[in-house]
């Protein structure tokens, strides 16, 4: 189920807080973040967010087509390290 309208998406106050800052300086600097189930807003575009994935924060560009996705969508938190050489249950 999606979120209601009349609520607005989910973001995380210190982030907001950290990006109005951002917007108002020339420079740019990576915000670091534990919150994955933010929504990304077009006022986040162009910004450089380091996302947790349980082990490291990871560095996401911010772009125009990620808009209205969460965070967490762009942070991997399994690494597949392949199958196992002796599984043979797939051939039973």
């Amino acid at each position: 189920m999606t979120r209601s309208v009349k609520k607005k998406p989910f973001v995380a106050n210190h982030l907001l807080r950290k990006m109005d800052k951002l917007n108002m300086k020339t420079e740019k600097e990576i915000i670091t973040t534990w919150s994955r189930a933010s929504t990304i807003i077009p006022t986040m575009v162009g910004h450089t967010i380091a996302i947790h994935n349980g082990l490291v924060h990871l560095p996401i560009y911010i772009t125009d087509r990620m808009v209205g996705h969460k965070l967490g969508e762009f942070a991997p938190t399994l690494t597949f390290r392949g199958h196992a050489k002796g599984d043979n249950r797939s051939r039973r």
